[in-house]
């Protein structure tokens, strides 16, 4: 569930309070010095299994669920666990040792990634690949704030996306509120211990509960902050870390607010890009490629401030609705040419409400690509990772985030930055602006969590490869730069790219993947790379 200059006045003021008085972790060392015999722990207890029962089993997927403290304060205590699976290495003879993964989120599963084709078949016979659920998530013992659908429903159902005016605005910080007490009464003891800091500690013990010295990691999205912590809480335990699709972890650790302001920012950075490249291309390349693309799409979202654009079919294209959904689409470059046809769609209709839409032949588009923008996304769009799965699995994206990332206890402090927010991006920053409203409320907040807030810069026993799109909506790209900045031995490869996360997009960035985690070659500073694929082919 969920729904980005400087802040002026109060937003501030609360800012300077909130940051002021976060709780961070522990000062003691959490790496041992070189040499030294870490502690034992368990081996997995792998059981073989089939990813897909639908399918003949391929015999090369084993599962466990692994123990971990639920509190590393009492580490005999109870204990939770973590789903896993790994695909074994197809060539045992040359494996190397375990590749763990995370798609992000927070609250992405991983589990299903061990079956992942976006790494080549040399990694795939060189290491076993392990995905896994992290605590809260999905099969992991998942964090639950209600106790029926029908529940989840009375406060989400409440929630606009994209609240304008002030009933909806009141609406939604009620329900945030709502929520966020549901959590208090429903969560249970492990909603004390979602900081990322737990995750990795957990990624710490699995890494020796398969055998191996030293950690070979990718991580996407919010994958990168646990991969950035991981690096400096161990950094002699790192063997390789692929960092991808980068978050800034100084910024999101000490200021929720201005982290989420400049993630609004860089929706808008890749929006334009992709408006600019649609007019490049013309129509019918691009669908919405015919005049002013920018004027055209303004037109739209100013529209839908105040009144909803109703389709042919009946249905209605909402503030909520067109952001969420175009929000959605800029992650994926393979999302934007149908993204275009959706938006010629509708602005036709725009243009004659009161008749069936006559669509442009030129345009190639029809009134069913319309009906796209007219979905209600989850307020989860913005999340870093997309969504993949329903409400109902979990509500780790918050318990993650609010222990995370210090943000106001004055939920009114959301709707003064909406009004800030949005005159530097108009589209999506009074969007981001309530994503986070119910970590005021929230009953183990960031400023009495322990938590990994740095610092960033410890030197790791080998080099980290940072990767960044240019136009990253979710993870704009300056925070790859801050992302290699930030830590103490890190390369940054960039590509030219209109999407989120970049791995598996490009075959010279796979083989540089390749090299760096077979060979441990660190790729050479300072590379600029193209994706595979154009986002708008020669008809």
């Amino acid at each position: 569930m969920s729904r980005i200059s400087t802040l002026a006045g109060a937003v501030t003021c609360a800012l300077a309070l909130v940051t002021g008085t976060a709780v961070a972790a522990s000062a003691a060392p959490f790496d041992q010095a070189p040499g030294l015999t870490e502690a034992k722990v368990d081996p997995v207890a792998w059981t073989p299994c089939n990813p897909d029962p639908s399918k003949p089993d391929p015999g090369i997927y084993d599962c466990a669920v692994y123990p971990v403290p639920l509190d590393y304060d009492n580490p005999s205590g109870e204990k939770i666990g973590i789903a896993m699976m790994r695909r074994r290495a197809s060539d045992p003879s040359k494996r190397i040792g375990s590749l763990f993964l995370n798609p992000g989120g927070p609250g992405g599963s991983g589990y299903m990634w061990a079956t992942t084709s976006r790494f080549g078949t040399e990694v795939q016979s060189r290491f076993d690949l392990v995905g896994f659920d992290p605590r809260g998530v999905a099969r992991s013992n998942p964090l639950k704030c209600f106790k029926t659908q029908e529940d989840a429903d009375a406060v989400n159902n409440r929630m606009v996306g994209v609240p304008v005016t002030k009933a909806e605005i009141n609406e939604t910080l009620d329900a945030d509120q709502d929520y966020s007490d549901a959590c208090s009464k429903n969560a249970g003891p492990l909603i004390e211990h979602m900081s990322t800091i737990n995750v990795v500690r957990d990624l710490d013990r699995m890494r020796r509960a398969v055998g191996d010295s030293q950690l070979t990691f990718a991580g996407f999205s919010y994958g990168t902050l646990i991969g950035s912590t991981y690096a400096n809480m161990y950094p002699n335990k790192v063997r390789a870390i692929i960092v991808d699709g980068n978050v800034d972890p100084n910024l999101r650790l000490h200021n929720g607010m201005e982290y989420d302001r400049q993630r609004a920012n860089g929706f808008e950075l890749a929006l334009d890009e992709f408006l600019k490249r649609c007019q490049a291309a013309g129509a019918p390349r691009c669908a919405f490629g015919e005049g002013d693309t920018r004027a055209k799409f303004d037109q739209l979202r100013d529209h839908l401030r105040t009144s909803p654009i109703t389709l042919p079919n009946g249905s209605q294209v909402t503030l909520s609705s067109f952001t969420g959904e175009v929000a959605s689409a800029l992650y994926s470059q393979a999302k934007l040419a149908p993204l275009a046809k959706s938006l010629q769609a509708t602005y036709q209709v725009f243009q004659k409400p009161n008749a069936t839409a006559l669509l442009a032949p030129q345009a190639n588009v029809a009134d069913e690509d319309a009906t796209l923008l007219s979905v209600n996304v989850p307020r989860a769009a913005l999340r870093e990772a997309p969504v993949d799965s329903e409400y109902t699995a979990d509500d780790s994206y918050l318990a993650v985030n609010c222990q995370d990332k210090p943000y106001p206890s004055n939920d009114r402090v959301f709707a003064t930055a909406a009004k800030v927010w949005e005159k530097e991006a108009p589209t999506f920053g009074r969007y981001q602006a309530f994503d986070a409203p119910a970590c005021a409320s929230w009953p183990a907040p960031a400023r009495d969590a322990e938590r990994f807030s740095g610092p960033w810069n410890k030197k790791t026993s080998n080099t980290v490869m940072v990767i960044g799109n240019l136009y990253d909506p979710a993870t704009q790209y300056k925070f790859a730069q801050r992302m290699q900045q930030e830590l103490g031995n890190a390369v940054l490869v960039s590509v030219d790219s209109i999407e989120h996360c970049a791995v598996g997009r490009s075959k010279a960035l796979n083989q540089m993947v390749t090299r760096y985690l077979v060979d441990g070659t660190a790729p050479q500073p300072g590379q600029l790379l193209k994706p595979d694929a154009e986002i708008f082919p020669a008809v």
